[in-house]
């Protein structure tokens, strides 16, 4: 069969399990979550057998360490993952909510019903516990998923895949709902980019390559943030200790993952007592510091610090690594200009105890999502308190920031009348 073919197939048969799972009752579809949640610790041999060939593939390829480390399974992480699916199931369904209620003089009753979007393609690359998430918010909001990961860790996503029609057709519901993509053929990706006719939304979640190319080509609607470059702004009236505290995790704690920190802007009025300090906490962990004229200046007579001068490229950049570019500002304008300059409207912090400032760099910061006194690390959907995320949204249409199961909905109007025809 031609990748053509395939994918026709895949999407014929989502189309028809969408129509199915768009009418499940609640009950059958916490019942197929709660046995995949199941099944995950049950075969997490099997996972951890079909993750290590991966790994050593990827390994033996020269895959960039912090790509190991996305692909990277362990038992901490399958419980992770197994607890999220359980999560999901108990949050309220989404599906059949009255959002909008309207009687016409005429005596119409209009209704705005959510219901699901109809079948999501989800494109991704070396994270497969991105199969999960997105198999069970799709599940929970009555979406069917074509799942189409990269192939490094094509043996753990045929592996979760299967675990996912599984515990499906356990609870009664259409196996075809979750659908692996057979192949990591790049030939197969294009088919199903223009797949419009089953195919009602696609969701990229990688690289800026992998996005760009999904966005330029694909004929389904495009969701999507191309990269994530997010900054710490420490303000002139910042906590010291907290400013560190923050910065340290937004950077370290995480580094391979959209939400790190990448940027570090600190008002001129605290850099010469603050940054001196906030440059060697990061060095202890062992970052990379690339500072414009400023701090470079600021920072070259300290002893210990990894430190070189910033190109015109560095704020702009996903390092997805231990590397952090450095920019004093004069003031806290210059820091939102800045970050809308440079940043990707994905997540952006400002530390600081003036609550003036604070209100103006969250309304002022065009970006997903803004923090206060916190790390950017908490952008996601599993901290937001929705179970998971099927992906980070920096669009502006439908969706933006961590999207959960109220943003796999969209909705259709249900009117009621008794007779009435127009003049």
């Amino acid at each position: 069969m031609s990748h053509t073919a395939m994918i026709e197939t895949l999407g014929r048969q989502a189309r028809a399990a969408s129509l199915a799972l768009a009418t499940a009752e609640t009950s059958l579809k916490n019942a197929a979550l709660t046995r995949l949640a199941e099944l995950l610790g049950a075969r997490e041999k099997d996972i951890l057998a079909a993750n290590a060939k991966d790994v050593v593939a990827a390994e033996a390829a020269g895959l960039a360490k912090p790509m190991v480390e996305r692909l990277t399974l362990n038992t901490k992480r399958i419980a992770a993952l197994a607890e999220s699916v359980r999560q999901v199931a108990t949050l309220p369904d989404p599906v059949g909510q009255e959002l909008e209620h309207t009687t016409r003089p005429n005596g119409l009753d209009i209704h705005k019903i959510s219901v699901p979007i109809g079948v999501i393609a989800i494109i991704y690359e070396s994270r497969p516990n991105v199969t999960i998430e997105c198999a069970v918010l799709c599940l929970k909001s009555g979406n069917a998923c074509i799942l189409r990961g990269g192939k490094e860790a094509f043996e753990t996503n045929t592996v979760l895949a299967a675990l996912c029609s599984e515990a499906l057709a356990a609870s009664g519901l259409p196996a075809h709902a979750v659908q692996f993509v057979p192949t990591a053929d790049r030939a197969a990706l294009l088919p199903l980019l223009k797949l419009d006719q089953y195919i009602q939304c696609i969701i990229p979640r990688g690289g800026e390559a992998l996005i760009r190319f999904v966005a330029e080509n694909a004929t389904v609607p495009v969701i999507k943030h191309f990269k994530g470059v997010c900054t710490i702004y420490v303000d002139r009236d910042a906590d010291a200790a907290l400013a560190e505290k923050i910065l340290v995790n937004a950077k370290t704690q995480r580094p391979g993952v959209c939400n790190a920190a990448e940027n570090l802007f600190i008002h001129q009025d605290a850099a010469p007592a603050l940054l001196p300090k906030l440059a060697h906490a990061l060095a202890q962990k062992n970052v990379e510091l690339r500072a414009d004229p400023a701090a470079l200046k600021l920072l070259q007579k300290e002893k210990g610090l990894k430190l070189v001068a910033a190109s015109g490229e560095d704020f702009s950049t996903e390092y997805l690594d231990l590397i952090m570019a450095v920019r004093i500002v004069p003031d806290l304008d210059a820091a939102i200009a800045d970050i809308n300059r440079f940043g990707s409207a994905h997540s952006d912090a400002i530390i600081t105890r003036d609550e003036k400032a604070a209100q103006k760099f969250l309304a002022g910061v065009d970006s997903a999502t803004v923090y206060l006194n916190a790390s950017t690390r908490f952008t996601d959907g599993f901290e937001f308190g929705l179970g998971a995320e099927i992906g980070i949204s920096t669009d502006r249409l439908h969706a933006r920031g961590p999207m959960g199961l109220r943003e796999l909905c969209t909705y259709k109007y249900i009117i009621r009348g008794n007779g009435q025809i127009r003049e």
